[in-house]
């Protein structure tokens, strides 16, 4: 699958969520997750876990600020704790990652305002592809809510989380 997803730092949680409640007509969706990365030679491997649902998620992005497109496939997961424990033996753990995620959506798109353990506030637009649309287009939209956000070019963030959270100082190091 493709999506174009951009991520930005957040100034203002508050006046985020009263714009995404706007646009989507709601309060969203609370979400709490856990994002467990692996080590692997390209592109990011997580297994998420989400109250009683786990995926496996593989995706390859350039990290770049703004509008990126970013391949990936996710698998349904049913006995997480067994396949973290095998991964982690297998390729090792990168960092994990805990957030509670606000879901609202735009149409197709997806707006997530993330509160990010150890990290901060962050929004995250999403704008999943599906078969023949065009890039450009999901681009444009990506970029009419990030006007709405009122998020500048200093705001946008080039990593994932996990990049973020694995360039933090450790204590004792």
């Amino acid at each position: 699958m493709r999506n174009i997803e951009v991520k930005a730092r957040l100034r203002s949680r508050l006046g985020a969520e009263d714009v995404a409640a706007r646009l989507s007509g709601g309060e969203g969706m609370i979400l709490e997750q856990k994002d467990t990365y692996f080590k692997v030679p390209e592109g990011r491997l997580k297994l998420r876990e989400e109250g009683e649902r786990a995926e496996l998620i593989f995706y390859k992005r350039s990290d770049e600020s703004g509008p990126r497109p970013s391949d990936y496939e996710i698998v349904g997961v049913e006995s997480p704790d067994r396949l973290t424990d095998l991964l982690e033996r297998a390729l090792g753990v990168l960092a994990v990652v805990s957030k509670r995620r606000r879901l609202h959506m735009y149409g197709s798109l997806r707006i997530h305002i993330d509160s990010v353990r150890l990290l901060g506030d962050f929004l995250e637009f999403e704008a999943v592809l599906v078969e023949g649309e065009s890039e450009e287009r999901a681009k444009l939209l990506v970029a009419e809510l990030l006007k709405e956000f009122s998020i500048t070019p200093e705001d946008l963030v080039e990593e994932s989380y996990c990049d973020l959270l694995c360039r933090l100082p450790h204590p004792g190091a």
